[in-house]
């Protein structure tokens, strides 16, 4: 069974694009991670205490809320971390350890979710991509294979699809969510209304000798 040179770029391309999907979705794993307090030195943030708790199993607590950055600083307790076995590996200060918090969490959930659908949107490309190539394929081995890896590629992608549909969507109730359309007609009628405003003067309507 020989397969054409144009039926493997195609099977090999569909498959780069589910790892480019895979390689996108870690993105959003990432944002989702911060969001839940992983991936930062080993300290994790409980909701139910509303604070940090360290590798070596102290507590930092609210100690301030920035209202310009609009986050909370967290602080350890500066006798426990200046006597920890690890201080000169977690803070250079004397005032303890101090962990910071963005009270919205939307940012960070609205950042996944859009990883995420791109990351779906490619892996779809994916299976399209060999799937489309039947139609030029020299043989029916050719067919075959490519609408196995289509199949494969379809397969792969459903974690990916599996992790769009859990993310959280956080978007806060009281902002305005618009489509592009809708402020497009609203920019549009503000315009208009700016310019039956504008004052008419004499040159406006003044016209030449030609009539111009």
């Amino acid at each position: 069974m020989t397969i054409g040179v144009g039926a493997c770029l195609a099977a090999g391309y569909g498959m780069a694009l589910l790892l480019a999907g895979y390689g996108i979705d870690l993105l959003a794993r990432r944002a989702t991670a911060a969001l839940e307090g992983r991936g930062r030195g080993g300290f994790v943030y409980h909701a139910d205490h509303d604070a940090w708790l360290c590798p070596e199993d102290q507590w930092l607590w609210p100690k301030s809320y920035d209202p310009e950055n609009r986050v909370m600083r967290y602080r350890g307790t500066p006798a426990v971390c200046n006597s920890c076995p690890v201080k000169d590996a977690c803070t250079a200060s004397d005032d303890g350890r101090e962990m910071v918090r963005a009270v919205d969490a939307w940012p960070a959930t609205e950042t996944a979710r859009f990883y995420r659908g791109i990351a779906c949107a490619i892996a779809t490309m994916g299976v399209i991509w060999p799937a489309a190539t039947t139609f030029a394929a020299e043989s029916a081995a050719e067919v075959l294979v490519l609408l196995g890896v289509a199949a494969a590629i379809g397969l792969g992608s459903l974690p990916l699809w599996s992790h769009l549909r859990r993310s959280p969507a956080l978007f806060p109730e009281h902002v305005p969510q618009r489509s592009l359309d809708e402020s497009l007609a609203d920019r549009q009628l503000v315009i208009t209304a700016v310019n039956s405003r504008r004052p008419k003067y004499g040159s406006d309507t003044r016209r030449g000798p030609d009539g111009n």
